[in-house]
């Protein structure tokens, strides 16, 4: 189910099996991994050196699976936690195959459970798992996370 609203989707526009297929894409570049060692201070040779990832298990630069990880969370805010009140929780964070230089990224995403809030009524947790595939549709992360959102005020009687 692709009808949403970007960033402007409230509890209410959800519903337990909905499905969210993000776009755009994103192709990963040199650029973008080497960037995100630099702003991380992760400088393991892996992830920069040719030369050196060539004698490793995938023979050729991995991506940073944090980046990975960041890109795909990313793809989901329009959404899922565009009109979020805050994010609450990232759990099983799977990272179930590499990402090279090159590789374009897809995701989709899950609502698994809504859950209102007992203490404050106009607001509740959507729970979601998301998947990133390449363009090989090979699954390379999987996700779950809580978003604390809004109840839309204008549904209220």
């Amino acid at each position: 189910m692709n009808d949403y609203k970007p960033y402007n989707m409230y509890l209410d526009d959800y519903t337990v099996g909905q499905k969210f297929e993000h776009w755009p894409r994103k192709t990963v570049t040199e650029s973008d991994n080497n960037l995100f060692c630099l702003l991380t201070m992760n400088h393991h040779p892996v992830h920069s050196d040719n030369e050196y990832a060539s004698s490793k298990q995938h023979g050729k630069v991995l991506v940073v699976g944090t980046y990975v990880l960041s890109v795909v969370v990313g793809m989901t805010v329009p959404q899922i936690s565009g009109k979020a009140i805050a994010n609450l929780e990232y759990e099983k964070v799977t990272h179930n195959g590499p990402v090279f230089i090159g590789d374009t990224l897809r995701a989709e995403t899950f609502v698994l459970d809504i859950v209102l809030s007992r203490s404050k009524p106009d607001r509740g947790i959507i729970y979601v798992e998301t998947t990133a595939y390449n363009q090989r549709d090979e699954v390379v992360l999987t996700f779950r996370r809580r978003v604390l959102l809004p109840k839309n005020k204008y549904l209220e009687s």
